[in-house]
């Protein structure tokens, strides 16, 4: 059998996801367009949604889970008095409510007593999330419905307000990883006394990674994997640490400068990424990935 060709193009791509495009579909894109076949992305899209989608190619594949730890930014609209199957626009209706008497003080109160800061959300039908092997998905397209787990996210802000529609509102959302936003639209239906559902959802930024420097698939760039771990602190190593770091060796924190939390890109001489290392304990730190 014929040894797979080791990936020559290397980076990040930051991009504006279409709507009517699957977050693999892009992947899709741009494997054909770099003619590279190792490239995966970070935190998926549903297809309706646009905005920011970080995808690696060749050796920045193996940090996306850091960039999948970084938090989001989404801005959507909240649309009151219906509810679908689907928790947002695409889905089939499944409850109607007079929400008439709703006001922007109301909301505004709900979102501030029980939709900011650590929450417990329930993953949607529709999410990526498996059970017993099968996503979600998979099951609600089956007509099976299932119990979930409520799982702890973090809602860092969420600005609502009113537009000229009285059941419509904007949102923003700025949340750790794993939030489902069209789950906080649901439960504030619920909380404001009715039901609701999200439309036009759009990820305007992930970690430092903002919309104003996405591009579509056929356009976007590459960032170097020392600009694709820009969220994490750098560690600057001579040669000699170097040679360990790319042996794969346990450092020591405190003399190779390794601070706060973690985790620490590792940058050689050259300026290249040579590892992410993550902390052990206060003393010393070990690689989480080595790409020297």
């Amino acid at each position: 059998m014929a040894r797979r060709k080791p990936p020559t193009v290397h980076g990040l791509a930051v991009v504006d996801k279409p709507a009517g495009v699957t977050s693999h579909d892009v992947v899709g894109m741009l494997r054909r367009r770099l003619q590279e076949r190792q490239v995966g992305h970070a935190g998926t899209l549903d297809p309706d949604a646009t905005g920011v989608l970080l995808v690696g190619v060749g050796r920045s594949t193996r940090l996306l889970r850091f960039l999948t730890d970084l938090g989001k930014t989404y801005t959507a609209d909240i649309v009151f008095g219906t509810t679908t199957d689907s928790l947002d626009s695409t889905g089939v209706v499944t409850g109607t409510f007079d929400m008439s008497d709703l006001s922007p003080s109301t909301v505004q109160a709900a979102v501030a007593e029980h939709l900011t800061g650590p929450i417990l959300q329930i993953p949607p039908m529709v999410s990526a999330v498996k059970i017993d092997g099968k996503r979600l998905h998979e099951l609600a397209r089956e007509g099976i419905e299932v119990e979930r787990a409520p799982r702890p996210v973090t809602i860092h802000h969420f600005r609502i307000e009113p537009t000229d529609d009285p059941l419509v509102y904007t949102a923003e959302v700025k949340c750790s990883k794993g939030t489902y936003i069209r789950t906080l639209a649901d439960d504030l239906g619920r909380l404001c006394g009715g039901g609701a559902h999200l439309r036009n959802l759009r990820r305007t930024a992930v970690g430092s990674f903002t919309a104003d420097e996405a591009r579509g698939p056929d356009e976007v760039e590459l960032l170097t994997l020392p600009e694709a771990m820009r969220d994490y602190p750098h560690v600057h190593v001579s040669a000699d640490v170097a040679a360990l770091v790319g042996n794969g060796r346990v450092l020591s924190r405190a003399e190779v400068g390794f601070d706060g939390a973690g985790p620490w890109a590792v940058i050689g001489p050259d300026g290249s990424l040579l590892a992410m290392y993550e902390a052990v304990n206060d003393a010393i730190a070990k690689p989480a990935v080595v790409i020297a």
